[in-house]
């Protein structure tokens, strides 16, 4: 093909250009096809011979030089983004999304020894720092873009956390994930709880055989907001599948469900069960500061194997796990009424 062009170029030159002597019909083309300037016509045969070779070995050469140009871009790109997951990498977590959520689980998941992989979208998220502080595998592009997951080894993972804002994109995540890794265990970050509840119940039937998990955060923030409202009593919150467990300290004296009655009598289910028994008079006031781990390990005096059948007197002191309503029974002292279900 380029043959053919010089002999073109040569022969329009030739009828056209009127150049003597002949080589220059043939020169001054392949001048122009390189490019060259400042051509070498009055010099040795010689001169005129290299300056052509000069001319090919550029245009040869001219790929290679923006190739490995390109590379280099892409490898300092890739520098400038993060660790990249490498191809061993097995038995670790993928986070997908760096907001606020996605950051504290991050942090939370370098303090133990689990290995993670990031997925982030936005460059610019405030998890992407600490993602590179952490020297944690991050891969800046769309989760939900096929091939992405795979980047991050989703099939070679223990775990997936979704953790993005938008419900329907981190469902479009999960299933993304489930179609390449059906037994993967799942756990995604969903706002409304009963959107929430109602992907858990499909996907659970879908994949019956992979455990999957979806939350609400505002359903879980909702029991410490409630708890913090209830006073000092509860010293801390378990969430327990879409509710959650309060544990609360309360001092048996003035409280007729609990006050003359064994551990036993007192349990009532579905509200409240007593963990631990102690003496009110021996336990400092509560304080501001307390944890469940505190109570239990700092706090000399709780039984915390209590016997079925031991009397809880009104100088007793009880740790229980209680829900909401029950908590609400224990502290009012007002029962609910019964549904009425006549017609």
């Amino acid at each position: 093909m380029l043959a053919a062009i010089v002999v073109a170029l040569a022969v329009a030159t030739a009828l056209f250009a009127h150049e003597h002597p002949w080589w220059k019909n043939v020169y001054l083309p392949l001048l122009d096809i390189f490019t060259m300037g400042d051509p070498a016509t009055d010099e040795a045969v010689a001169r005129r011979v290299l300056q052509l070779v000069a001319g090919f070995v550029g245009l040869a050469v001219l790929p290679l030089v923006v190739a490995a140009t390109m590379n280099a871009t892409e490898a300092f790109r890739s520098a400038s983004v993060g660790l990249a997951p490498s191809d061993d990498l097995t038995d670790h977590i993928v986070v997908v999304g760096l907001g606020k959520i996605g950051t504290r689980v991050l942090a939370q998941l370098r303090t133990t020894d689990h290995k993670v992989v990031a997925v982030e979208r936005d460059p610019h998220a405030r998890g992407v720092a600490l993602a590179r502080e952490l020297d944690v595998p991050l891969v800046l592009e769309d989760a939900g873009t096929p091939g992405v997951l795979d980047r991050a080894r989703i099939r070679h993972s223990r775990s997936l956390l979704v953790l993005t804002r938008d419900d329907g994109e981190s469902l479009d995540i999960v299933m993304a994930a489930r179609e390449t890794t059906p037994s993967v265990r799942v756990v995604m970050r969903l706002y409304d709880d009963d959107f929430a509840a109602t992907v858990q119940r499909t996907l659970r039937a879908s994949y019956p055989q992979a455990p999957t998990r979806s939350r609400s955060v505002s359903a879980l923030a909702a029991p410490s907001f409630a708890a913090a409202m209830m006073g000092r009593h509860v010293v801390g919150v378990m969430p327990v599948e879409r509710g959650s467990l309060l544990f609360t300290v309360v001092d048996v004296a003035g409280h007729p469900e609990l006050e003359g009655r064994s551990v036993h009598e007192a349990f009532r289910e579905h509200e409240w069960r007593v963990l631990a028994v102690g003496s009110a008079a021996a336990q400092p006031a509560q304080s501001s500061m307390d944890t469940l781990a505190g109570i239990r390990f700092r706090r000399p005096g709780f039984d915390w194997r209590p016997s079925q059948g031991k009397v809880l007197r009104a100088g007793d002191r009880v740790v229980l796990a209680t829900t909401r309503r029950g908590l609400d029974i224990l502290m009012t002292g007002v029962q609910p009424h019964p549904p009425d279900r006549r017609g």
